[in-house]
């Protein structure tokens, strides 16, 4: 393995595949080296078998998020919302024997060369919980024995960023230099659902070589998303929530 790396991060696919090749697609224009995943590759949208199928082929290392592992019986459905858990149901019932292989054989936490990466929190993270304060994060820095932490699940993209006093603070760049002595949890944000205002599907960017760290966001045809939600019987609301990004 080189000393410098290029890694391409995303999170919270949840089925859209659309959104998956149009971000893959940005991807190949970025000299990635290594592709990592944070989890819920399925749920939500109709396509959990293509979408698992790519990012299989694509990622290095996939963790598990709660979609995934309630899809093939791992975790509860009685912690989703109606919806979500119609959505569980239904991609349960579509899934084919090596989608169900490998969701099933995801793993909560991964660590390796000075990253860590969970799908929600380090702190219980087979209880998926948001990291959605300084608070939440201070617990998951704790646990953290890197550097760098990438998390996903909030399907909001942000950075909490820890300096050498412990003092945590909350940013949402484009863009961030890590500066020596400080420790950063990055949110990736969601390539498949984004709920920030912005439909645009999210992505991330990590150079080890400049120490940067850059969020991106690329559009594609969310009404064809939309409406194979809505032909494959799923509820419309998951549809029409991808048109607000929300």
């Amino acid at each position: 393995m080189c000393s410098f790396m290029r890694y391409g991060i995303f999170s919270d696919v949840h089925s859209n595949l659309e959104a998956l090749e149009a971000v893959i697609k940005e991807y190949k224009k970025e000299a990635i080296d290594t592709y990592l995943c944070l989890g819920d590759v399925v749920g939500y949208a109709a396509n959990p078998n293509e979408c698992v199928d790519k990012v299989k082929r694509l990622a290095r290392v996939t963790v598990c998020g709660n979609h995934d592992w309630a899809s093939v019986g791992l975790f509860s459905a009685n912690y989703f919302n109606p919806v979500a858990g119609e959505a569980i149901n239904w991609t349960k019932h579509y899934l084919n024997d090596e989608a169900w292989v490998f969701l099933e054989s995801l793993k909560t936490v991964y660590e390796f060369d000075d990253l860590t990466l969970v799908h929600g929190t380090l702190d219980n993270p087979a209880d998926f919980n948001y990291m959605v304060d300084c608070y939440d994060a201070s617990e998951t820095f704790e646990l953290l024995n890197s550097n760098v932490c990438f998390v996903g699940h909030t399907h909001v993209a942000g950075v909490f960023i820890q300096d050498q006093h412990k003092n945590i603070r909350y940013s949402n760049p484009s863009s961030l230099g890590l500066k020596d002595g400080n420790r950063c949890i990055v949110n990736v944000g969601s390539v498949g659902q984004p709920r920030d205002d912005n439909p645009a599907a999210a992505y991330c960017i990590y150079d080890t070589h400049k120490n940067e760290i850059l969020i991106k966001r690329i559009g594609y045809d969310v009404g064809v998303t939309r409406n194979k939600i809505i032909d494959a019987g799923l509820p419309r609301f998951l549809g029409d929530r991808l048109i607000a990004g929300r």
